[in-house]
């Protein structure tokens, strides 16, 4: 990316000047507002970044931000998104997506877009539910959820984004509730920074039709004894009294306190997100006491840019054709009088 070399943005340089329509309380306030604050961050010029969208709540983004974008069409942002990033490689390229927009009709863009892993970022709004048409069951509604399509229960087992993504190859995931401003912030930066395809699952509520989803998980006052948010290098501790941590017993993860039985946090794991074999990454995505949270996933890699390019180059230096005109008068040829 081209560095910021005459100003210094904040986050005003980054809203746009349309009215946000979005329901009052809803997470994605919250993560507009974050994105804004990061952007002054990243050292990238505003007429260099570019958000791309589908359809769903989650793809307005692009009119609230001032900056370069396209709202497309259902599930395809990833598809669009890729031809951005390889036609101008210099851009910073963010798609914006739903649960729905994203694992539904969009499910083939979104897999193979992480499995190519090409140099750009994705937000998933997931509120498990499909909130612009009016709260129909989504990929990731939970088994029993009641909506307007299942009203006497969904009866179809649902999507684990983070699942779904180490098994396309992910080389980047992160998961964050939707209410922490400041760690969404951060995420977003770090997103940035990493090359390659990086994704980030925001669990974001729905305040009209799925109210409450992720409350059990994400409200202030249990979050700390709910999930354990993950740092590179640093041991799996959580808990209101940082006295709860995570240990490998046999196959499982399991849970113990500090203190008891003889465990120190010495005994406790320690979070390797640069990791190359996704074994364990797989595992803190699958955990559900406590949730993992913050960057589960971030193993360095070679982009398809990079193979490409170096292909290209290749090519070029074993080919006997040099110009295209070489190419045109190679074998034989003949003139027509």
């Amino acid at each position: 990316m081209e560095a910021i070399t005459e100003q210094k943005y904040t986050f005003k340089d980054f809203a746009s000047d349309q009215e946000v329509r979005w329901c009052p309380g809803c997470d994605d306030y919250v993560i507009l507002r974050s994105m804004q604050k990061a952007l002054p961050e990243m050292g990238v010029n505003r007429e260099d970044v570019v958000f791309i969208s589908g359809i769903g709540c989650s793809s307005r983004f692009p009119y609230y931000m001032n900056t370069y974008g396209m709202h497309t069409i259902h599930g395809r942002a990833p598809g669009i998104a890729s031809g951005v990033k390889l036609a101008n490689p210099k851009l910073s390229v963010w798609v914006m997506t739903g649960d729905g927009d994203a694992m539904a009709i969009g499910g083939n863009h979104f897999i193979h877009v992480l499995r190519r892993n090409i140099d750009l970022n994705i937000v998933l709004f997931n509120n498990e539910i499909y909130g612009l048409t009016k709260g129909q069951f989504s990929p990731t509604s939970k088994v029993g959820q009641k909506t307007k399509s299942s009203p006497y229960g969904n009866t179809q087992g649902p999507f684990s984004p983070g699942e779904l993504a180490l098994g396309a190859g992910a080389r980047f995931f992160a998961r964050i509730g939707g209410n922490v401003p400041k760690e969404i912030t951060q995420m977003l930066i770090d997103a940035h920074k990493f090359k390659g395809t990086s994704l980030i699952e925001v669990l974001q509520n729905c305040v009209i039709f799925n109210d409450g989803c992720f409350t059990h998980l994400t409200d202030k006052d249990v979050k700390e004894d709910k999930q354990v948010f993950l740092e590179h290098g640093k041991p799996m501790i959580f808990g209101k009294n940082r006295d709860k941590g995570i240990i490998l017993n046999k196959l499982k993860l399991e849970v113990v306190t500090i203190g008891e039985n003889g465990i120190t946090q010495e005994d406790l794991l320690v979070h390797d997100a640069k990791e190359k074999d996704p074994t364990m990454h797989q595992m803190l995505i699958r955990l559900t006491y406590p949730l993992a949270t913050g960057i589960i996933r971030s193993f360095d890699d070679t982009t398809l840019e990079e193979q490409e390019d170096a292909l290209t180059a290749q090519v070029k230096a074993s080919s006997k054709f040099k110009k295209v005109d070489d190419l045109f008068f190679s074998g034989e040829t003949y003139t027509v009088n």
